[in-house]
């Protein structure tokens, strides 16, 4: 029985989260029209972010609480991403809002194959 519950909580987390994705993509296609497949990719690039700056920040401010980290942590992260989806949409997206509905799906799949590529070649797996 206590197998099942957990099984039951697991497909609820699984089920939320695919909910949150879809929602995520819903609402950017909503605003914009295009479906960014980059979406995801920006949000890692965020994670890594955070990732590589916790124990830069650690160790420049011995002195600051770890939720004081995590809280200047988790700030410069946003602005990382922020800024980086800014600059795909500037460079990638904004040129080809009026062509046809092809070219800006093909190049949001090319946006997600250069972020994944650009942080196995920096982060090495």
């Amino acid at each position: 029985m206590e197998i099942l519950l957990q099984q039951i909580i697991n497909g609820l987390v699984l089920g939320s989260m695919y909910a949150l994705v879809a929602l995520g993509y819903t609402m950017v296609y909503g605003i914009i029209n295009l479906i960014n497949f980059a979406h995801g990719e920006v949000l890692m690039v965020g994670a890594l972010t955070s990732w590589a700056l916790i124990g830069t920040v650690q160790e420049a401010m011995p002195w600051m609480p770890g939720w004081g980290v995590l809280i200047i942590v988790l700030v410069i992260s946003c602005f990382v991403a922020a800024s980086l989806n800014f600059i795909i949409e500037k460079v990638a997206y904004r040129p080809l809002r009026n062509s046809p509905k092809l070219a800006p799906l093909i190049t949001a799949n090319g946006m997600s194959i250069l972020l994944q590529t650009l942080a196995m070649m920096i982060f090495k797996p």
